[in-house]
Parts: C-alpha cells; structure tokens; sequence
C-alpha cells in the first residue's frame, strides 16, 4: 500500500456538472461575531451520529474552544443518506459548510471542479506530510491536497462466533461457494444468516462491488470507470453471484425497509445477536454497540471470500476511510481545527475511544481491539484498494451504482440490467 501508484489504485476521478436542484440550506460558512469580542463562528458538518463517536468529538470541539477562545465550532450531525442529499443540494448551489465531511474521490473532485473547496496543499504541508501515506491518497487531486483524514479502513464481514459455532462453521469462508454454504448452515440452524438495511442502498452495493472486483479484478473495475462501460461479462457475473446470495433469502425479516444505525436497523440486528453477520466498515464495532448490545468477544472479522474462477485476489479490499475538507476562502480558524482534529493527542483518543484506525503513525499503538487489529493487517497487506463505488464516481453514477444493486437485491432488476443501467449512466456524465 506504500507504493504511489498502488495506493491510488481505484480512486476514480469523473467530472460531472452540478447535482440536485434541491434549496440550499442556510447558515453555512464562518463568520465574525464582530464587535468587541472578535469571535469566529465555524460550522461543522460530519455523519458521527452514533455513540461514543458523537460525545467524543463535541468533546474535542469544545477542547479546541477552550484552547481558542476567539472561535466556536458549531457542529451539525448527519446520517450518512441525509447528509449526502444535503451536500449534493449545496454543491448545487455553490456554498458550502466551512469543515465537512469527505470521502475523496469523484464527489470531492465534482466540488474542487466547480470551485468550492480550498487547495490545503501549502496551508497543511508543515503538519499534514506527517500523516500514513496511504490514508491521504482520496483526496490528493491533480497532485494537490484538498482534503486531511482522520480514519482509513476497509469492508469486511463481521460476525458472531458464537452463532456460527452453534451452526456448525468452524471457520471464516474463504471461498464464494463456501460462504453460501455458511448461509445454508446458518439457515438450517434457525439463524438468520446476513443482516442488511435495505432501505440505505449503499449497504447492498458493497456485495456488488466486492463481487465485482474479485470476479473481473480491481483494475478491471477501474478499466469500466474510465470507459463509461461496465457490460462485460465479469461484471453480469458478479451480479449473478449476488442473486445466487439473494435467493437464499438470507436476511432479516423486513430488511428492505430496515436503515442502518436505527435501533432495529442492521447494525442492532448483529450487535443483538439477531443475525450472525453484516458486510461493513471498521466502524461497525461501535455501531452495533450503540444500536445494539454489541458482541463482545463474540465478534469476528474476516475479509470478503475469493470468488472461484475470478480474476481479482482476496488482497484486493475495498473500502476507505474519512476525512474533512474546508469551503473555499475558510477562515484560518478552520485550518486550525483540522491541524489539531490530525494531532497525535487527538488521533489517540480517537483511536482509544472511538475504534478508528489511526492516520497518525504514533497513534498506531493504541490498537488492541484484536478485530480492529485484523483489519488493518488486512489493509496493510493488501495487493489492491478500491474506494468506494458511490463515492469513487460522480454523484449521479455512485448514486445509480447504489440504486441499481438495490433494485437486483429487491428483485426488480436483473444482473445484466445493472450493468447497462450503470453504463447508461455513466455515458449521460461525460
């Protein structure tokens, strides 16, 4: 994952025009109090929703207050689909929130296109040249750095031990064929097998793109972005791979209209002990816990099953990490807060408390969650990365990669009318 050219394997850039007609929302962008007082208000969008997550980085706005206290950081709090839709609508109109939440690629390249986020390449150099190498890579453009991270990680399967010893699997599927067959015992045991929140369409889109990558390889994959064609027979096949799962009925009763994080979401069904896996980030620890009960020792991680035949290895992974980029024209406040937001003190506590993985090299010690652990072993020996589909693309074609897997997973399309719809899609954004 060190070398450049690797690193930056499936970060696709697309360029697209302006997204949803939606009203801009009101209120974004720093400003000064004025007066006497001189005080500089900054507004803060993220998607840390969830328990301890939340607490802990009102936590860390209100110690960055205390050590400045001619600023204020106002914080507004997302999930993920809303928060999407909100920056899609204020992308549209030009004006956006002064630090927000990024995950790189072809959305964050859609903002830096039309002029509305700050080139933080020599505003961060002294501090940023510091960070993991390869957790900078989504958002560097052209050369140029437009966004700092604080979390990298990776997709994977997490499940409950103790369901899949009561099912007769001894160990994690490394095979297609094999994880199948995991779900059939699992079923036959009277377990649901697969937890998934059908309602948020991103969820589903990660089985078609890990599909995807270990049938046709994650160049291939990144091959069909560039040429706006995603009909070859590698990706047809990855979509039948996926009705092959979906015809199991593997997931929890209600699960096309359950949300992710909810409280009888997806997250809570595994971290309930209701369901035995959930494909997921790095964060999915802390989401289980907070909508759930979460597991304990009971959890489990293992990485998404080589497909027999296909021509991508288990080492290719596919995820990515966060991060924050500034409007254009932010206040000097604003790259402060991101200088202490990637310090080393604050990537601890945030490694410690919030089961991130660290983008601060010395932050690396704090890791003892052994799942946590495995994954980034998993990160680190890797042969291949693929960021997220919906956010590795223009808005309008992640958005219709999500919904076109949705639709095959709720039955009302077909593996080859996936790839055409995502091809027709990809054409109408050049």
């Amino acid at each position: 994952m060190g070398d450049r050219a690797l690193s930056r394997r499936g970060f696709l850039a697309a360029s697209a025009a302006a997204g949803l007609g939606m009203t801009a929302l009101s209120g974004c962008g720093g400003d000064s109090d004025g007066g006497a007082s001189g005080t500089t208000t900054i507004e803060w969008w993220n998607i840390s929703t969830t328990q301890p997550t939340k607490d802990v980085w009102a936590g860390l706005a209100k110690k960055f207050e205390a050590q400045n206290p001619k600023v204020k950081i106002k914080i507004v709090q997302l999930e993920n689909d809303a928060y999407k839709s909100k920056m899609t609508a204020l992308t549209a109109s030009g004006k956006l929130p002064d630090i927000f939440h990024t995950w790189g690629g072809g959305v964050l390249k859609q903002q830096v296109d039309a002029g509305l986020v700050e080139d933080l390449t020599d505003r961060t150099k002294p501090w940023a040249d510091g960070l993991l190498p390869v957790t900078k890579e989504p958002y560097l453009l052209d050369d140029r750095v437009y966004g700092v991270p604080f979390d990298m990680g990776m997709i994977g399967f997490w499940y409950n031990k103790a369901l899949f010893e009561q099912a007769g699997i001894s160990t994690p599927p490394a095979t297609w064929s094999g994880f199948l067959d995991a779900v059939g015992k699992l079923k036959s045991a009277g377990i649901t097998p697969l937890a998934l929140a059908g309602k948020e369409t991103w969820t589903g889109m990660y089985y078609w793109a890990y599909l995807a990558m270990r049938t046709a390889g994650a160049e291939a994959l990144e091959k069909a972005g560039d040429d706006k064609d995603f009909t070859g027979a590698e990706f047809v096949q990855a979509g039948e791979h996926l009705k092959e799962l979906v015809d199991l009925q593997p997931f929890q009763k209600g699960f096309l209209g359950a949300a992710y994080s909810s409280p009888t979401g997806q997250a809570a069904a595994v971290g309930n002990g209701k369901s035995a896996m959930e494909l997921m980030g790095q964060w999915a620890p802390v989401v289980q816990a907070d909508a759930g009960k979460g597991l304990g020792d009971d959890l489990g991680f293992f990485p998404f099953p080589a497909v027999e035949g296909g021509k991508g290895a288990i080492t290719e992974v596919f995820g990515g990490g966060g991060g924050h980029a500034l409007r254009q024209g932010a206040p000097q406040a604003a790259v402060d807060f991101l200088k202490f937001f990637a310090s080393e003190a604050t990537d601890l506590e945030l490694v410690k408390k919030t089961g991130v993985l660290p983008v601060v090299p010395g932050a690396e010690s704090a890791i003892i969650d052994p799942n946590i652990k495995a994954v980034q072993a998993q990160l680190k020996g890797s042969t291949g990365f693929q960021l997220y589909l919906d956010q590795a693309y223009a808005p309008a074609l992640g958005q219709e990669v999500n919904d076109s897997v949705g639709a095959l997973i709720a039955g009302s399309k077909s593996p080859e009318q996936v790839t055409e719809s995502i091809t027709q899609t990809a054409k109408e954004e050049q």
